[in-house]
């Protein structure tokens, strides 16, 4: 279906429910550019949502590499699930259940994504630093500026360098009846580092 090897696959591409997030394109092309994936590597989606980053990501690991997406939502976890059957991605595994207890139980990683975790950001960043190999990469995408400041303290305390932090504002168009006009959405704060 995505015959790209470049990431940033259309929203419109996967399937939607209203009480499931996405990370849009725009934003998911950044992060997993910020994971620097490569062929047979082992990756999590921690709070996968719609299961986008889990898609781009099983695609850029390809066949010899594993994604391990979690959620604690039921709804997220079936909604991951279809969009993998949409495009036909193999190499993904689905856990329902909190990431918090789950983690231990994963292989070690070669990169880990943290999108929506309820406010266990910090706790499950601690928690992945421990199954991250070394030379892995963590990204963290956060949209509350409280979540940003509990994140970067745990990451300055761990053992991560090449700390790289990077806000992304987008504005989509959209037809009205006179013209095109600019629609602005929220900015995402992108934190990247490296396990030393």
């Amino acid at each position: 279906m995505w015959k790209y090897s470049t990431p940033g696959i259309p929203d419109e591409f996967f399937e939607r429910v209203e009480e499931v997030p996405i990370t849009k394109e725009e934003v998911r092309a950044v992060q997993i550019s910020k994971g620097r994936l490569s062929p047979g590597q082992i990756i999590y989606d921690v709070g996968c949502g719609s299961g986008s980053v889990s898609v781009e990501a099983a695609l850029q690991v390809q066949q010899l590499g594993k994604v391990f997406a979690i959620d604690l939502d039921p709804n997220a976890v079936d909604l991951t699930k279809k969009n993998l059957a949409k495009f036909q991605i193999s190499n993904v595994t689905v856990i329902l259940g909190n990431a918090k207890e789950k983690i231990s139980e994963l292989p070690m990683a070669d990169a880990i994504f943290i999108g929506g975790t309820g406010g266990d950001t910090a706790d499950i960043v601690k928690l992945c630093e421990s199954k991250l190999k070394q030379g892995g990469r963590i990204v963290i995408g956060t949209i509350l500026i409280e979540t940003l400041f509990a994140v970067l303290n745990v990451v300055e305390k761990l053992k991560f360098s090449s700390i790289d932090i990077t806000q992304i504002t987008i504005s989509k168009s959209r037809k009205t009846s006179t013209g095109t006009m600019m629609l602005a959405r929220n900015p995402v704060t992108i934190i990247s580092a490296s396990k030393i």
